[in-house]
């Protein structure tokens, strides 16, 4: 008997399958898709898959149609992929669903001064806070990825205090600088690289999200934790882009989202 929500396969093209899973977004939602990856990339039986792309409430599985099985027709057998994804998913839902991999606490300075900040006063006046409190608000959780997308290293983060919530702008800036901290509706994020962008602009981190010449590439994974750490002007200008992350084990598991 199946512990875990329904879910269907979709073709995404002529390469790549969905496995979308009928849930809102949520913890125990990242934390079954991540672990049915983990089961799918160590199956043997899938040589052709080449990359799986996990998002809020889908997990897109890319393969290589030529290391396909054959069909009698000699076409790459499809429904054999196919067959095999919906045996894997429903093995990890009866399973429960718990990821094996190790993951960690990242902590990332961010400067909340105004000339960081462009968009703080929006957020004041929409929450009816102080910039102190929002300050104060933003820090305090522990914030899960969800998921990494947008582009190269922007982390999807679950966990924003709710008073924090705040609508995205009518109209996206053209450009919004690298390490930029921002909201948008109930989700919290950084802007690795310069882009246009639509959320409301808080604070930035002197920290480099993407690092393409370093292995891995990228400063965190899905279901690792994020922590904004409060820091001056002066400490922002101090700090090396590429300076060390601060990294914790979470040895006692992943925590309830917005606590510590």
């Amino acid at each position: 008997m199946l512990n875990g929500p329904a879910f269907e396969l979709l073709a995404n093209g002529d390469s790549a399958l969905d496995i979308r899973f009928a849930a809102d977004p949520s913890e125990a939602l990242s934390e079954r898709i991540i672990a049915l990856a983990e089961v799918i990339e160590s199956c043997a039986q899938l040589p052709a898959i080449t990359e799986l792309v996990p998002a809020y409430q889908c997990l897109t599985v890319c393969y290589d149609p030529l290391q396909l099985p054959r069909g009698k027709s000699g076409a790459p057998d499809t429904a054999f992929l196919a067959q095999t994804l919906q045996s894997l998913t429903d093995k990890v839902l009866a399973q429960s669903g718990r990821a094996r991999g190790e993951h960690h606490l990242i902590r990332i300075p961010v400067c909340y001064d105004a000339a960081f900040a462009p968009d703080i006063q929006t957020l004041c006046a929409s929450s009816g806070l102080a910039v102190d409190e929002i300050i104060r608000r933003h820090t305090a959780p522990h914030y899960l990825v969800h998921m990494l997308g947008f582009t190269p290293g922007f982390l999807y983060l679950g966990g924003l205090d709710k008073s924090l919530h705040c609508p995205r702008k009518a109209r996206p800036e053209l450009q919004v600088p690298a390490g930029s901290v921002g909201i948008g509706g109930a989700q919290t994020g950084i802007y690795p690289q310069a882009t246009p962008g639509g959320w409301q602009i808080i604070g930035r981190t002197p920290l480099a999200l993407f690092r393409p010449q370093q292995e891995p590439a990228f400063i965190a994974c899905p279901l690792d934790r994020i922590q904004f750490v409060a820091i001056s002007a002066a400490e922002f200008a101090a700090i090396d882009p590429m300076s060390p992350l601060e990294k914790v084990p979470l040895d006692s598991g992943i925590k309830p989202e917005g606590r510590r």
